[in-house]
């Protein structure tokens, strides 16, 4: 059997420096584009398999002798004009999350704008392979993003939300069903018995309907004077949130916009003395004391870097034969727009 490809085995048949060689397998900036291919092609054809283990521990060599830089990340934020502006807080608190826990890694994260304001993707994959940047967290798409345009046989990638299609990538998401049910739990134990749940449509569709899921299934649990038919609109409607309110009754209504705490008070459902307000996720409430949901985006943040750089230095990139989701659960936030009852 002939012996294993090497970095020096490698070198010696190129005719290249181990160090560049070294460089180029890393994805270093350092090394031209066109010598960067040669190397690839020739490790590939040989058959070579960068050992990861050996490359983290020697990292942490140079680590103790130095606070040096180890690599960089890219965050890609997916923007197109039908995404709504309140998810702009969202992003914002997940990528600074993303940020400060790369930086404790010893890597430096750098945000690309793709879409209607920002690049191409097609640009923003010639630029990560120019700086040598091999890991990739996407933000959260409005739409079911097509990525296929990156060279995923360079990078290693995460997105951050439920799974993607295009392709599948391993995700990091809140899980909105569990979180769900915990709170119409704790609902339950403060005294409100007619919960009532409305959705934007499309916001439901994305996250696989576990929101509307785990409410018809806790519902289903509820006498039938209990249960109230949740809402699900194409757009928020205060006329025909109305008709719902008016119609059905609850006691504590579970949505996301804030602005339906003034369309309850408007048909005489003051919050919180008539009924209560539950917030899907604060970061869309910007001027009332919500109680709510914290979905946790900077702990999002911080726990894709850190499955992102655990793939860098498994050597592991490209499209994952199995993608998998970690699912972290949302914090109940206490505010004013709750109160016990008998």
């Amino acid at each position: 059997m002939p012996p294993a490809p090497t970095i020096r085995s490698l070198a010696a048949g190129l005719g290249l420096s181990r160090t560049t060689v070294s460089d180029a397998l890393r994805g270093s900036s350092r090394v031209k584009g066109d010598t960067a291919k040669q190397v690839w092609k020739a490790a590939a054809a040989a058959g070579y398999r960068p050992n990861p283990l050996a490359g983290a521990i020697m990292s942490e060599i140079r680590r103790s002798r130095a606070q040096t830089f180890r690599g960089g990340l890219a965050a890609i934020d997916l923007d197109d004009f039908e995404r709504p502006a309140s998810t702009s807080r969202y992003h914002e608190s997940l990528v600074d999350g993303a940020r400060r826990r790369a930086a404790e890694l010893g890597y430096k994260l750098q945000n690309f704008v793709v879409g209607r304001k920002g690049l191409e993707l097609s640009r923003v994959d010639t630029i990560l392979k120019s700086r040598g940047i091999q890991g990739v967290l996407v933000l959260p798409a409005w739409r079911e993003p097509d990525l296929s345009r990156l060279d995923w046989s360079r990078y290693a990638g995460i997105y951050a939300d439920t799974i993607v299609g295009s392709p599948a990538l391993h995700g990091v998401s809140c899980d909105h069903f569990r979180s769900m049910m915990e709170v119409l739990e704790r609902l339950g134990r403060i005294g409100y018995r007619r919960p009532g749940l409305f959705l934007h449509r499309h916001l439901d569709e994305r996250i696989q309907h576990r929101w509307e899921g785990a409410f018809l299934a806790f519902s289903r649990s509820r006498p039938l004077s209990a249960r109230v038919p949740p809402l699900l609109m194409d757009r928020y409607s205060q006329p025909e949130f109305a008709r719902w309110l008016r119609r059905y009754k609850p006691d504590v209504v579970v949505g996301h916009p804030e602005a339906a705490i003034d369309w309850m008070d408007q048909c005489g459902f003051r919050v919180p003395e008539r009924a209560g307000f539950f917030c899907l996720n604060l970061t869309q409430a910007h001027t009332k004391n919500c109680t709510g949901l914290d979905l946790q985006p900077r702990l999002l943040g911080a726990r894709a870097v850190e499955l992102l750089i655990v793939q860098l230095q498994r050597n592991e990139r490209g499209i994952p034969e199995h993608a998998s989701t970690t699912m972290i659960p949302a914090n109940w936030v206490d505010g004013s727009t709750l109160q016990a009852r008998p």
